[in-house]
């Protein structure tokens, strides 16, 4: 279960302080599967830094499986986040001087948590599902975007992560694409019971969810 109980995140600089993000209560059940939408510098993206312990909250706690890391040391985080998170990010983050499969193998080296006679076989079995089984010795500069944000998504639950965060994840994706990763990200939450919370502009996305969590705009104050 994640908790995000009166979590809030500043930033000062010399003429203001700017809220990112000031939320009372968030409670999210393991096998949840919820679309969080905002309006642009609601702090969607700064929330799900919080949560994956990215970023550590200016107040407030975030407890995820009763394990508290707001407070946690970043080495600590570090290794829970390899272990517990699965992340697709907005600039999608590929390592460029490796190959797509390379690319895999190193997320689960960090985790350690797919035993290493497998991972192979299984990095193999998860792009077969996006249609990339043929493209293993390419490099990201070789793919497409919308190949790019594939390998992104199976990066993410390679480990089969407990939490599944994903950032605008079908933004740069044609319509069947962003189905197919939708379709994909949500199978895999169900099939382990894990969290899927999902950020995103788009109408035809959140209609696929059942639940919505909305962010208000920012607040800005004078220092």
């Amino acid at each position: 279960m994640l908790e995000v109980k009166q979590v809030r995140k500043e930033y000062h600089d010399v003429l203001q302080t700017v809220t990112a993000v000031d939320i009372d209560s968030l409670i999210i059940k393991d096998g949840e599967q919820v679309a969080l939408v905002g309006p642009s510098g609601s702090g969607k993206t700064t929330l799900l830094h919080l949560i994956s312990g990215l970023m550590t909250p200016t107040v407030g706690e975030i407890i995820v499986d009763d394990i508290s890391i707001s407070d946690m040391p970043e080495t600590c985080r570090d290794i829970w986040r390899a272990k517990t998170i699965g992340y697709v990010f907005q600039k999608l983050n590929l390592l460029g001087s490796l190959n797509i499969l390379d690319n895999l193998l190193v997320a689960m080296s960090f985790a350690n948590s797919i035993p290493k006679r497998e991972r192979q076989q299984w990095a193999s079995q998860l792009l077969d599902q996006v249609n990339l089984s043929h493209k293993t010795a390419k490099f990201p500069h070789q793919l497409s975007m919308g190949e790019q944000q594939r390998v992104a998504v199976v990066r993410a639950i390679i480990n089969k992560p407990q939490l599944i965060l994903a950032d605008e994840p079908t933004a740069s994706l044609d319509q069947d694409n962003a189905l197919l990763i939708l379709k994909m990200l949500r199978q895999f939450a169900r099939e382990s019971n894990s969290i899927l919370l999902v950020s995103t502009h788009d109408q035809q996305i959140m209609n696929e969810f059942e639940r919505i969590y909305s962010l208000r705009q920012v607040k800005k104050g004078v220092s």
